[in-house]
């Protein structure tokens, strides 16, 4: 029998201090969970709803880099009844522990021990801030207790040759408990029973706050280096075998259909980012924004609603304020106040906040940035990128326009 657990006794911790390198431009100007995604949502909102809907409401996002607009979007979106002790809040790198920033996932929770002092939690939710999915965390947490484990790893079944990219559970066959954590290997072990999967880190963690505390003092009596949660704190408590892995395949989320249960996906590039986006605009979309039984929240901007003058709309999200004056848009994201003007072509694109396609403008398998205006007959895609364009192509062929790019004509 799972174990009832008592929520008021859970602190949640939000990583959100990574630099997003590899998103770039979209990370030129803001942290990685504070980039667009959907139309209306931002990357942090999917791991904080899923805490929020699951009951864990002490909750604390750790920042670093570029961090002003993801602040802005928490202070706005995030505020829950301080009546019941819930909060959520950012905290910045504050060199507590020493003249230097976070070194790592786990460092970043080593300087801010404070909190642990401050709320004495019997467990410790870590979550990352820049994943796509749904999730339970409370069976998740039920599971880490049941098991007697000091520390669990969330993770999810990839076929092994994708699992050279992710952190990897080679998982004892007889219980949960983990024989050994692999960063990235070059033969990923298979699953017991299920030889051509393997167990991929989804870089979710619950720890024993006990646990955690001595981890950590550990480390830092022994060196002040470079400390990852994968990298070395998970592989420290397997060789004390106080680490267990629980399988996201077992988690059922209230809504949730066969299409898309247990989705999950890694946005940590342009390609990626792009890929997600488009697995919501499907007519039966690989991830569905409209389970009302476990929603993703957010905040608008107050804002008419969208509107289409003419032309052809398909298969396209379009968010608040969004205007399509006889254009032909599909397969498209198009985000709060973005306006296709007659004439234009937009396929396959991403648009944020406010930009602007002209009459006659081309824009294919593209993501532009906030407040771009794309001048009268310019085409945007992989084939067209001239000289001197400030343009990323990605390895997919993905052009990226950044925030408030001037287009030429």
């Amino acid at each position: 029998m799972a174990t009832a657990v008592d929520r008021s006794h859970v602190l949640a911790i939000v990583l959100a201090g990574g630099r997003g390198s590899r998103l770039r431009p979209l990370t030129d100007d803001r942290a990685k969970p504070a980039v667009p995604f959907g139309g209306q949502y931002r990357l942090i909102d999917f791991a904080l709803s899923n805490l929020a809907n699951g009951g864990f409401r002490k909750i604390v996002v750790l920042t670093q880099y570029k961090s002003h607009s993801l602040d802005v979007h928490l202070s706005r979106t995030w505020r829950m009844s301080t009546l019941l002790g819930n909060y959520v809040t950012s905290i910045p790198a504050q060199m507590r522990r020493g003249d230097h920033w976070f070194m790592g996932s786990a460092d970043a929770i080593a300087q801010n021990m404070n909190l642990l002092d401050d709320e004495q939690p019997d467990h410790v939710l870590v979550f990352g801030a820049d994943h796509i999915y749904r999730m339970d965390p409370r069976q998740m947490l039920e599971h880490h207790i049941d098991s007697g484990a000091g520390a669990t790893v969330s993770a999810i079944r990839v076929p092994r040759s994708e699992g050279t990219q992710f952190g990897v559970v080679d998982k004892d066959p007889r219980s949960t408990g983990i024989r050994s954590f692999l960063e990235k290997p070059a033969d990923p072990p298979g699953l017991p029973g299920s030889p051509r999967q393997s167990l991929a880190s989804m870089g979710n963690y619950v720890f024993s706050a006990d646990v955690l505390r001595e981890a950590l003092e550990t480390h830092r009596r022994e060196a002040e280096t470079e400390f990852d949660i994968g990298g070395d704190l998970i592989p420290m408590l397997v060789a004390e075998r106080q680490a267990h892995v629980y399988d996201f395949t077992t988690n059922e989320v209230p809504g949730e259909t066969e299409r898309d249960r247990h989705y999950w996906r890694d946005v940590g590039t342009l390609d990626a980012y792009y890929e997600a986006q488009m697995d919501l605009v499907a007519p039966l979309p690989v991830f569905n924004l409209y389970n009302d039984a476990w929603p993703v929240y957010t905040s608008f901007r107050t804002l008419p609603p969208a509107k289409v003058l003419g032309g052809e709309v398909s298969t396209t999200l379009l968010a608040n304020g969004a205007i399509v004056s006889g254009a032909v848009v599909r397969d498209s994201v198009l985000s709060p106040g973005v306006r296709v003007e007659p004439g234009a072509v937009v396929e396959g694109a991403i648009l944020l906040d406010d930009v602007v396609v002209e009459s006659g403008a081309v824009v294919r398998r593209a993501i532009i940035d906030k407040n771009v205006v794309v001048p009268p007959g310019r085409e945007i895609s992989a084939e067209t990128v001239r000289e001197g364009d400030e343009f990323t192509v990605s390895a997919n062929g993905i052009v990226a326009l950044p925030k408030n790019e001037v287009v030429k004509p």
